[in-house]
């Protein structure tokens, strides 16, 4: 499986932002989908997940209320919608897809085996 992350780019805050997350190789239903993000100098951190199977999606304490899943399965595509942004916000995104991972280690970089590359998302005050 192949991932592609892209969308990001430069927004000010209040702003609205989505990301995709594009497949290829198999179905992206066949396995969970996370985004993850990451600030220089930081630890990845875990921002959200759709599970495959079904529509369970989960969020980091820290979007919650703002960011929302969706998929495409005609494009194979899953998409972060990003809402209210913030300055801290700001990081470049990464997309993780997984056949294995479960509820508890939903947010755990070594959960997931496949990564797409990072888009940078640049929120401005």
């Amino acid at each position: 499986v192949q991932l592609q992350a892209s969308g990001g780019g430069l927004v000010q805050a209040g702003g609205s932002l989505r990301l995709s997350c594009a497949a290829s190789g198999r179905s992206s239903r066949t396995y969970t989908t996370a985004w993850f993000r990451q600030v220089p100098g930081k630890e990845r951190e875990f921002v959200a997940v759709f599970f495959r199977g079904g529509s369970t999606t989960y969020f980091a304490d820290s979007v919650e209320g703002r960011f929302t899943l969706s998929r495409d399965n005609a494009k194979n595509t899953v998409y972060l919608q990003m809402n209210n942004l913030k300055p801290e916000d700001t990081a470049v995104y990464y997309c993780a897809g997984s056949e294995r991972v479960i509820l508890s280690t939903r947010d755990r970089e070594p959960a997931y085996n496949y990564w797409g590359q990072g888009t940078q998302v640049t929120v401005s005050s």
